[in-house]
């Protein structure tokens, strides 16, 4: 028993490392080992701006008093210098903490006095390079709100500029190369703002190395239908955001930028408009986004908001959706809508082979709205780290889709790993005629014994949806997870490899293979 454990196991650390790029090996060395020295200089005269500065798009208010702030549903005091670091929060709730994102939120001018305050306070009880609020990410997006909440009209003292240039310069020695994704754009984006916010050589070199990040990531990061590559909605939310927020700063600094990187420059706005695309196909009808692998509400700006800044831009506006079936080709998403129902198909990998950290297994999962409401829905992300409410949301069984065995489609791990990935196969669309049928299987139950292949095939009629899905190969038990039993609208059923009937499971029940 002890010996089939550790090769297990073993197996899974393979299955999990093979896939990564050789500088996020050694970047995480690297990161682990050199810990730079603050650089306490004194900050840099500020650049004069030339151009114009747009309100950005707002967040929900998450601080609801000068010492209580609420963060994914859950409220806490933070009237001590503790609070800062405190040991009982969730990670993600202290990230949140250490964004500052309530500088920039909805009615946030009649909470100025409260954000003054929070500043100095955050200033004075976090020591440079010290605690969770210095970590490069929460460091990378407060930057960023800070310059934001600045360029709004705020003033900002000496002393606050003198932070943010030590902030800069510890971001500038910390590029999480190990992690690479989001995490490094948002590196790359904290110092393109402080490069073009500060004037003279050192901010040349932060706006310098932003730029380069930039260029060499936005190819990759961005897809070619325009969907931001980790294939969450919520993450594609916030690239789209970046990207916005980055062409309103150069338009705000037009003469910040050498002429070096000019043609990137003026490459975002239609950038930006391709990115729009699939934030409106990813919408449900109630105006939020789809829960599909880590997604949540109200950490990205909303859909409003989004479309709101792109106005103020002068991006061009989209065509509305009508009936018929969109394709996210490289997303690998589906968006099936006719009459007053509005479906969202999964059909996509799990994201970059060497990204999976905000994967779920969700493959061949869909979401449902009918009638304007949400009917059938994703767990979607409430907590990040490594415990077991983590493991659940990431797991098959959270998802609208058919566990085998009690196993995930795909091997989800330890918060942010993945070992033996599913892969989608066989996708058929046909959109002609009363009925559109979307077919698609996946391999991700290949590894168990017997081999067995999920397919799944979704009926759109006049008035009707039927989902059947089909096990070819020897299995124990599956479980079918929609929570719905057979009605005149849905219908939802298993359908066992070599027999002739079907059988309809509502949510919990099992099917003996």
């Amino acid at each position: 028993m002890i010996v089939s454990r550790t090769v297990h196991l073993l197996a899974r650390y393979l299955h999990t490392l093979r896939y990564l790029r050789a500088e996020q090996i050694y970047g995480r060395v690297w990161f682990r080992l050199y810990t730079p020295s603050p650089d306490h200089r004194p900050a840099l005269a500020l650049r004069t701006g030339a151009g114009t500065w747009q309100q950005p798009a707002k967040r929900r208010v998450s601080l609801s008093s000068p010492t209580c702030c609420r963060f994914l549903n859950e409220e806490r005091d933070i009237g001590s210098a503790a609070a800062w670091d405190d040991p009982s929060c969730d990670k993600l709730w202290l990230y949140n903490l250490h964004y500052f994102d309530d500088l920039n939120a909805e009615g946030a001018a009649g909470r100025s006095a409260w954000h003054t305050a929070l500043i100095e306070r955050w200033i004075s009880e976090n020591p440079p390079g010290e605690g969770t609020g210095w970590e490069p990410y929460p460091t990378s997006l407060r930057i960023v709100n800070w310059i934001k909440w600045a360029l709004g009209g705020n003033a900002m003292c000496a002393e606050w500029q003198g932070s943010l240039a030590v902030q800069a310069r510890w971001l500038a020695k910390r590029l999480e190369w190990h992690l690479l994704g989001n995490h490094l754009f948002a590196n790359a984006k904290a110092l393109i703002f402080a490069g073009c916010y500060f004037d003279g050589a050192e901010a040349a070199t932060w706006l310098a190395k932003g730029l380069r990040i930039l260029e060499r990531e936005l190819p990759e990061q961005v897809l070619p239908d325009g969907g931001q590559f980790e294939r969450s909605p919520m993450y594609h939310a916030l690239a789209f955001e970046d990207v916005l927020d980055l062409i309103n700063l150069f338009a705000a600094f037009p003469n910040a930028v050498p002429e070096r990187w000019q043609g990137l420059v003026s490459s975002l706005p239609e950038l930006a408009t391709r990115m729009h695309r699939p934030l409106a196909v990813m919408r449900h009808p109630d105006g939020d986004i789809a829960l599909f692998n880590d997604a949540a509400m109200g950490i990205a700006p909303s859909c409003r908001e989004l479309e709101g800044y792109t106005v103020r831009l002068r991006l061009p506006a989209l065509s509305a959706l009508t009936d018929g079936v969109v394709r996210l080709r490289d997303s690998g998403y589906l968006r099936v809508q006719r009459g007053e129902c509005v479906a969202f198909l999964d059909v996509a990998p799990i994201g970059p082979e060497y990204l999976p950290g905000h994967a779920h297994a969700d493959t061949l999962s869909f979401e449902l709205s009918l009638f304007g409401r949400r009917v059938l829905v994703n767990s979607g992300t409430s907590v990040y780290g490594t415990g077991p409410e983590r493991q659940r949301q990431r797991g098959t069984a959270a998802h609208t889709t058919v566990t085998l065995d009690g196993a995930d489609s795909s091997e989800v791990w330890a918060g942010f790993r993945v070992a033996r990935r599913a892969r989608p196969f066989g996708l058929q669309v046909d959109d002609v005629g009363e009925v559109w049928c979307v077919a698609c299987s996946h391999d991700g139950y290949r590894r168990l014994t017997g081999k067995p292949v999920h397919r799944r095939v979704w009926r759109f009629g006049q008035g009707s949806l039927s989902v059947m899905d089909t096990v070819e190969g020897p299995f124990r038990e599956a479980v079918l997870r929609p929570s719905v039993v057979e009605s005149a609208r849905t219908r939802s059923s298993l359908r066992v490899s070599g027999r002739s009937k079907e059988v309809f499971l509502s949510h919990g029940e099992t099917i003996q293979g």
